[in-house]
């Protein structure tokens, strides 16, 4: 998704952010009221990429709450759509496109749209991600590894990839990669998911080193189980009990949480935080 910051005190009326994601699956870290959240400085945008539900939607209704321009993106044009609809229903401003983050080709356009669209790309938030086979890794489809790690860390480096010269033009910016709680811990069966998680976490401190005296930041961020449709759609509430009792906080956590955390990480608030990984976890990963 890309986002300008439209609003008078809020955001500033140039800027614009990129968020990317595809697929479903229940792992943790996949997948309202005005926000606090505020941007400053001229030539702010962003984008957004997999914002058409969940974790991606709550992001881009608070970027747009908070005076921003988005561009969402997603695999599914209709979802992306949706949620565009959403934003303007509420005043704010937003488009909508589709595109696949494993093709380099398409980010690179959608990074280009961005810029052309809004003058600028200051913001970004790479939210692609999918789940894959759930196999133990003697067993592991080749080709589901391979997929998994086309979108959920290729797809992250394709963004950064056209994402952060975008930046440089723009002098300077804020970029946030949906990692995971998997970015830290392994879970048995999902060794495609935890090792493209743990990329994403090398690559965010290895490109905030990088880049961050050149005036541009990027953290990840690592939910838990999260409250998303994707979840509670496809699973009895068994299992959904059993989830919440994985976390000491005795919940899953809502998408609201998650882009509270984000939009903070990609505000002036949070300008000494870069090369950092952010849990938003009900304590799993304090056990």
């Amino acid at each position: 998704m890309f986002a300008q910051d439209q609003g008078a005190r809020a955001c500033n009326p140039r800027s614009c952010a990129k968020v990317k994601g595809q697929g479903r699956h229940v792992l943790p870290g996949r997948q309202g009221e005005r926000s606090d959240v505020r941007f400053h400085g001229e030539n702010r945008h962003r984008y957004r990429r997999r914002f058409g539900s969940g974790i991606g939607e709550a992001i881009a209704l608070e970027l747009a709450a908070s005076g921003a321009f988005v561009v969402v993106s997603d695999l599914d044009e209709d979802a992306a759509n949706r949620v565009v609809a959403m934003i303007l229903d509420r005043g704010g401003k937003a488009e909508g496109v589709a595109a696949d983050v494993s093709d380099p080709q398409a980010m690179e356009r959608m990074v280009a749209f961005a810029e052309s669209e809004t003058g600028g790309l200051h913001l970004a938030v790479n939210n692609a991600g999918i789940g894959g086979p759930q196999e133990p890794v003697g067993a592991y489809p080749l080709d589901g590894w391979k997929q998994v790690i086309d979108v959920n860390l290729n797809g992250v480096f394709y963004g950064l990839r056209y994402q952060i010269p975008a930046m440089e033009r723009a002098g300077g910016g804020a970029i946030v990669n949906m990692a995971s709680i998997l970015g830290s811990v392994g879970f048995a069966n999902a060794s495609a998911y935890v090792a493209a998680k743990h990329g994403v976490l090398g690559l965010t401190k290895t490109a905030a080193m990088e880049y961050s005296a050149r005036g541009i930041r990027i953290n990840a961020v690592g939910p838990g189980f999260i409250e998303t449709p994707l979840l509670t759609k496809n699973l009895e509430q068994e299992m959904l009990d059993a989830l919440a009792g994985m976390h000491p906080i005795g919940r899953i956590g809502t998408p609201e949480e998650v882009s509270a955390l984000t939009c903070f990480l990609l505000s002036e608030r949070a300008g000494f935080i870069t090369g950092s990984y952010h849990l938003v976890d009900g304590a799993y990963t304090a056990q």
